[in-house]
């Protein structure tokens, strides 16, 4: 071997212990890489922000499935709860004490009255805990016969649906109903309690009534919702609140909570009825996860993302 040959096999020698040197150096370093990585991929946030944020926690479980029939309505007074009230004797209206609004229990004065013949003063009263959905007596005035309050127990309510004639048969007495308020951001649930048998030929419609629980007074009459008439059911072994799916690069997510943080834990979704969703694949039964207002988890991602990448 000549000298030329010599040096060029000297420095390949060098080179190769060179890179294998720097190979060693560097796992560590790229070990770390994917290991803050990982890190990153957790969204890390305290008790308070997760209060603050308004994110709830729920586990991962069986669940019924509903096959539903979405149908428009509007709340209205329950008509079987509302109580007009008039003088009983003619007279003058001395005194008026409730107005349009106001809270009423049994027994509470609504105006005093004097009657024209006997001239003595009695009290108009609350036929009903409810609230003065109108007025009409204004002091000074004569009470003839009509009506000068109306109040109503709006402790429950109704819901007149809209049903089109090609829905009606699959509609029944006794089914249970769904009904939401995207605007209100609230929900409740209630009963068929009445399916009107004939239609309206103004706009070809038949009509169908809930009865809904309205204890919190939530419900206003005058608000279009929507109501989703359960027509089948069936069980599902494992399922989220529907709120708490989110897309990540065309994936479904669920944000699970472990102790590293929010996890994005990509699932394979199967049936929703829109309040719940099937998980097929994914995720674990028992498993806590956040139900609602995960898209700040998901922005949260996005943020911690861009500041990796810069």
């Amino acid at each position: 071997m000549n000298v030329r040959n010599i040096i060029v096999a000297l420095l390949f020698a060098t080179s190769l212990a060179a890179c294998g040197d720097k190979s060693e150096s560097t796992a560590p370093a790229e070990h770390e890489a994917e290991a803050a990585e990982e890190h990153h991929d957790a969204v890390v946030l305290t008790a308070e922000q997760v209060t603050a944020a308004g994110i709830s926690l729920e586990q991962a479980t069986a669940a019924t499935i509903r096959e539903t029939l979405p149908v428009y309505g509007v709340i209205t007074p329950n008509a079987e709860r509302v109580r007009d009230v008039a003088a009983r004797f003619p007279g003058a209206l001395r005194t008026v004490t409730k107005k349009i609004g106001d809270a009423v229990r049994k027994g509470d004065a609504l105006a005093t009255v004097e009657s024209d013949e006997s001239l003595q003063t009695y009290a108009l009263v609350a036929p009903l805990d409810g609230v003065v959905i109108a007025r009409n007596a204004n002091p000074g005035e004569q009470t003839g016969d009509k009506v000068l309050f109306t109040v109503a127990d709006l402790s429950t309510v109704w819901v007149e649906l809209s049903l089109f004639p090609r829905d009606v048969s699959k509609v029944k007495v006794g089914q249970s109903v769904r009904v939401t308020s995207s605007d209100a951001g609230i929900a409740g649930e209630g009963k068929i309690v009445y399916v009107a048998p004939f239609g309206s030929s103004a706009n070809q419609t038949l009509s169908a009534r809930v009865l809904l629980d309205n204890a919190k007074w939530q419900w206003a009459p005058g608000l279009y919702v929507t109501a989703h008439t359960t027509l089948a059911e069936s069980q599902v072994s494992l399922a989220v609140l529907s709120g708490a799916l989110q897309t990540i690069d065309d994936a479904s997510v669920v944000f699970v909570k472990n102790e590293q943080g929010f996890e994005p834990r990509a699932v394979r979704i199967g049936r929703s009825d829109g309040q719940w969703t099937e998980v097929v694949d994914g995720l674990q039964a028992g498993e806590t996860y956040a139900a609602n207002n995960s898209f700040i988890l998901k922005a949260e991602l996005g943020k911690g993302s861009a500041e990796h990448e810069d």
